[in-house]
């Protein structure tokens, strides 16, 4: 079952890094624990044909955008268990499709990525070459829909505001959550420590073992049963130190250079306004802010990766007031290959947490 196949390998806490398959590929690779930053792709990897002068840690960033555009799994072009050999025909024709791709960005785009696998594939690994009939009439966003009457300080004051007030959300500097996590129908209790204004360490108690995330400030790495400490790539470290700086709602404006108000849009049902928020050298992220609440309900972020940006989407819900601050209890993380929940059943805010707790575990 697809649940199944993704807790089978993978580690979630606030992002989900990899699928089964594509952990398999990182075994079978000749690698080390820990890539240094200055190795390629085909130094890490065996067989690499187009993707050379990559950096290593962005190779299985890739093949998970392409899984996503291509709506398959590794096993489409792959054998398991080994990855690096070319049995496949499907194989063959992603590397033809990669070479493709890049040749139409460079002779049309100077060299821009304008035109990605998704722009075709659209999740079918058979790309659509014929219009489709929508069964629903066409729509236009009304023109006033176009312009937005708040600024940015309004809709940033406002959501302190619901929260408990600037002041209030300033002086809070840890929580602990307890709850349960649910992929699909299996349910997992689940523990997340925080600590302003970028430590996290999330940990998931499953039947095989604990399944630990970390992020001290800078650095992360994440453990699961049976395998050796995992540390975290630059994308994925900024990741996930972003998410855990928006746990703590004073830091936001410190979080982003830049912030943008765009058009409203829907988020399950309730008009948001969105923001866009601007960090140097990273894609921007959409901040969704329910119009009537103020409270910040969806964050759509993007990592970059020699393909294209893989998107993850954060939905948090059912605030609740703890410590004199409003925290969302239930958090959803989706991302192309799958979903899960964390539901927060006890909270607490400002009681002291320990630095070692956020300290990277030996091999």
């Amino acid at each position: 079952m697809r649940a199944k196949g993704m807790l089978a390998g993978t580690c979630v806490a606030g992002i989900v890094l990899f699928s089964g398959e594509a952990r398999l590929w990182t075994q079978s690779a000749q690698r080390s624990t820990g890539l240094a930053a200055t190795q390629t792709a085909e130094q890490v990897y065996k067989n690499i044909q187009v993707l050379k002068g990559v950096p290593a840690d962005q190779l299985i960033p890739a093949m998970q955008f392409i899984t996503a555009s291509l709506g398959v799994q590794c096993d489409f072009c792959h054998q398991e268990n080994a990855f690096e050999k070319d049995d496949k025909e499907t194989k063959q024709t992603a590397r033809k499709m990669m070479r493709m791709m890049f040749t139409i960005n460079k002779d049309n785009f100077d060299g821009h990525r304008e035109v990605t696998c998704y722009a075709c594939h659209r999740g079918e690994h058979k790309p659509v070459i014929t219009p489709i009939i929508s069964a629903e009439d066409g729509t236009f966003a009304p023109e006033e829909k176009m312009h937005h009457a708040e600024s940015n300080d309004q809709i940033l004051g406002k959501y302190l505001q619901a929260v408990g007030g600037a002041e209030a959300a300033a002086r809070i500097s840890t929580r602990i959550q307890k709850g349960t996590l649910t992929v699909g129908s299996e349910h997992f209790p689940v523990e997340v420590l925080a600590k302003a204004p970028a430590k996290r360490v999330t940990t998931v108690r499953f039947p095989g073992g604990d399944c630990v995330t970390a992020i001290n400030g800078e650095t992360g790495w994440l453990s699961t049963p049976g395998r050796p400490v995992h540390d975290m790539s630059p994308s994925e470290a900024d990741a996930a130190k972003m998410d855990a700086e928006l746990f703590f709602p004073g830091s936001l404006q410190q979080v982003f250079k830049e912030l943008r108000v765009q058009q409203k849009e829907q988020v399950n049902g309730r008009e948001t306004y969105v923001v866009l928020a601007m960090r140097d050298n990273q894609p921007p992220v959409q901040l969704h802010f329910d119009e009537e609440s103020g409270l910040l309900v969806r964050v759509l972020r993007y990592a970059e990766t020699p393909l294209g940006r893989n998107p993850t989407r954060i939905d948090y819900a059912d605030y609740r007031e703890e410590g004199g601050v409003k925290t969302p209890f239930r958090w959803t993380v989706a991302r192309p290959n799958g979903r899960f929940t964390i539901q927060t059943e006890q909270a607490q805010q400002n009681v002291p947490i320990e630095d070692q707790n956020f300290s990277r575990p030996g091999p």
